[in-house]
């Protein structure tokens, strides 16, 4: 049976973005689309160039960087947000414009106060403004899975009339059940006169842990792009799982009519990338990437192993990027060893400064670790970025200290705006002491969310990354800090959330999308 190709629509930097805390830099984001253009994605949706300068700027710049996948930018309906993406992907080598407008009653009525009629209106006039840009052009019907299905036929039939080339169906709010999702999909294309003129497409969120079964769903039945993000990041419970959509078609190749261009053996590190820049820490028992994902501790799962891997394993730990990333480098190293080893990774440096700052650690860093691996080497590149951007509040010292018995207490010595500035507090542990120490000083009034700390690799000798998720007045950051000393990591994650903070880095997004 000949096999149809399955578009793979990355929007990790766009959708993925908007779990709360996980914005990201535009340095960030390019790393990140680098990566996923060495994976050989199709589509990267960069961002949603209207949302504010820094996402444009993003979109701009991703745009610039990345060749071998097309680059996707979100608009509304609407004809500034469409002007603001095609400026944005003026310099792609393959551009797409992705606009989208509600189309379910409870939508229409409560939150576009529009008429269908003026709905269908506005959707036609956006693809043809968008058709002006780029003759790649993708059309969501927003909230499609509690759409009225004749509305649906309507509206999408008008829409790749006036010139969309891809129909996306989103499952907005992950209300969507797969064997009904799939059926509406198979019904739109078997309903609508013109549908074999564009390709059909599913994004579906997560609320019901239903996002992957449901694009499967709709892949089998007509499908032909599946909308997705690494480790399965999004608002609210995510979105479907990229890892797992390609590695379900792939491993059950015997009933997916279905291909991809997917290099799996980048999963793994793409997905660590991710997880180290956006501070989102993935479950051990996540299915292809958690640790837990390869590891057997039954015996007779062991003893099956042994004998014949196929017993109890479907897919190999070696084909999606695990056991294939350590590097053997060490304090003897030397700079062009190290670049190589970053250019492999997709890190370039512009600016020789900050390699000089990143080889600097890395030479720290392999004084106090017998094994170096490539996600070492990526926390080096986050720290050192972390550090390099503008900082109001950085940490000269800490003194921390724990015993039995006795209170914890913190004293650190910190930078505040280049002046140093001492500290001390007792906790009811040694984190919470070093973190009131810190706001004994700040007054920063934020809340504390959330505190997690994951060991970059394995070994007691592993960076230990921390995130620190704070709250103040409705904006949310997650602030990162990475050290083999997870209290040093510890304060450095509480900085930079303050720093965040400070520097209003979260984006106010005019509406969060599809």
């Amino acid at each position: 049976m000949s096999k149809s190709p399955l578009i793979i629509f990355d929007t990790t930097l766009r959708d993925g973005e908007q779990s709360p805390g996980a914005s990201m830099t535009k340095d960030e984001k390019v790393r990140i689309a680098k990566m996923l253009e060495k994976m050989r994605v199709d589509v990267i949706e960069a961002g949603f160039a209207i949302a504010s300068p820094g996402d444009f700027d993003a979109v701009q710049a991703v745009a610039q960087a990345v060749k071998d996948s097309t680059i996707c930018s979100l608009a509304r309906a609407n004809s500034k947000d469409i002007e603001r993406a095609g400026e944005a992907l003026k310099g792609a080598n393959s551009a797409r414009i992705h606009t989208f407008i509600a189309t379910s009653p409870i939508h229409m009525e409560y939150k576009l106060r529009m008429q269908p009629d003026a709905v269908v209106e506005r959707a036609v006039q956006s693809v043809r403004q968008a058709c002006t840009y780029t003759n790649d052009v993708e059309f969501s019907c927003e909230d499609a899975s509690r759409s009225e299905f004749d509305f649906l036929c309507r509206i999408i039939e008008q829409v790749i009339n006036a010139g969309a080339t891809t129909i996306n169906l989103p499952d907005t709010v992950g209300y969507a059940e797969p064997a009904q999702y799939g059926e509406l999909i198979a019904r739109l294309l078997n309903a609508i006169p013109n549908a074999d003129k564009a390709i059909f497409s599913v994004h579906c969120h997560n609320d019901l842990g239903l996002a992957v079964s449901n694009s499967l769903s709709a892949v089998m039945k007509g499908a032909r792009q599946v909308e997705c993000t690494i480790n399965g990041l999004g608002e609210r419970a995510g979105n479907a799982a990229l890892e797992e959509i390609v590695m379900a078609v792939r491993t059950r190749a015997d009933i997916f009519p279905v291909t991809t261009n997917i290099d799996i053996s980048q999963i793994v590190p793409i997905s660590r990338l991710v997880s180290s820049i956006t501070g989102f820490a993935v479950q051990p028992n996540k299915a292809i990437v958690g640790a837990n994902a390869f590891a057997h501790e039954s015996g007779i799962h062991q003893d099956g192993v042994l004998k014949h891997r196929e017993t109890y394993e479907i897919m190999r730990a070696e084909d999606v990027g695990w056991n294939t990333n350590k590097l053997v480098l060490g304090k003897h190293s030397g700079r062009a060893a190290v670049k190589a080893r970053f250019s492999d990774l997709g890190v370039s440096f512009d600016d020789e400064k900050v390699f000089n700052d990143v080889f600097a650690k890395f030479k720290d860093l392999a004084d106090k670790k017998h094994e170096i691996f490539d996600e070492d080497l990526q926390s080096l590149v986050s720290d050192t970025s972390n550090e390099n951007a503008q900082e109001k509040y950085k940490l000269l010292s800490l003194d921390a200290r724990s015993q039995s018995g006795h209170k914890p207490v913190a004293d650190l010595r910190i930078a505040i705006d280049g002046k140093a500035v001492d500290c001390h507090s007792e906790g009811d542990g040694i984190v919470d002491a070093t973190f009131k120490a810190i706001e004994s000083v700040v007054h920063s009034e934020s809340s504390l969310l959330l505190y997690s700390v994951n060991a970059v690799t394995q070994g007691t000798d592993s960076i230990g990354g921390v995130s620190v998720r704070l709250e103040k007045d409705g904006v949310i950051v997650n602030g990162l800090g990475s050290d083999t000393d997870v209290m040093v990591a510890s304060v450095k994650a509480y900085l930079d959330a303050l720093n965040l903070l400070d520097a209003g880095v979260l984006k106010a997004h005019p509406q969060k999308g599809i």
